[in-house]
């Protein structure tokens, strides 16, 4: 090359320049971690609060992965590649029906007096429901991937 002359674009890695991301496969996954707690406190979480709670996983995605509790308002998934999983998926059908709503709480006619009364039926309500949870964690859950459905073994930590 002359003092005037440049290289050619081609000699550059156009890999690099122009072809998009490929999003993480969750497909490697195998078995996924989870603490009952974060669990049961992501389902009660998302059912008490505005937003939503769910157990998140990161890439990059391996055969045993750990699922942590993650609250968020926009979500990044399509950002970021993590996996969001519901808690629910993650608790027993019947105990997800049985969360106790202040609703099935409060009777008909309530003067003040039975305020106190009620806020505590709700409360041990909500303490009997979240123990039953705490030993209601699945077994397994189906993950949508990339070559679909695909079992995944849970493991409860602690």
């Amino acid at each position: 090359m002359g003092d005037h002359e440049t290289a050619p674009e081609d000699e550059f890695d156009s890999k690099s320049r122009s072809e998009p991301e490929t999003q993480p496969d969750p497909s490697a996954i195998r078995s996924l971690a989870v603490s009952p707690d974060d669990v049961v406190n992501a389902y009660i979480y998302t059912q008490e609060n505005p937003g939503e709670a769910v157990l998140r996983v990161t890439p990059p995605f391996h055969g045993r992965m750990r699922a942590r509790l993650h609250v968020y308002r926009v979500d990044d998934t399509h950002m970021t590649g993590a996996l969001h999983i519901r808690p629910a998926e993650l608790i027993a059908d019947d105990v997800v029906d049985a969360y106790p709503r202040l609703e099935d709480t409060v009777e008909t006619s309530v003067d003040e007096t039975d305020t106190e009364r009620l806020r505590e039926r709700h409360a041990d309500s909500h303490e009997q429901w979240r123990e039953s949870a705490m030993t209601a964690i699945v077994e397994t859950i189906t993950l949508e991937t990339p070559a679909g459905p695909q079992q995944v073994s849970i493991k409860r930590l602690g």
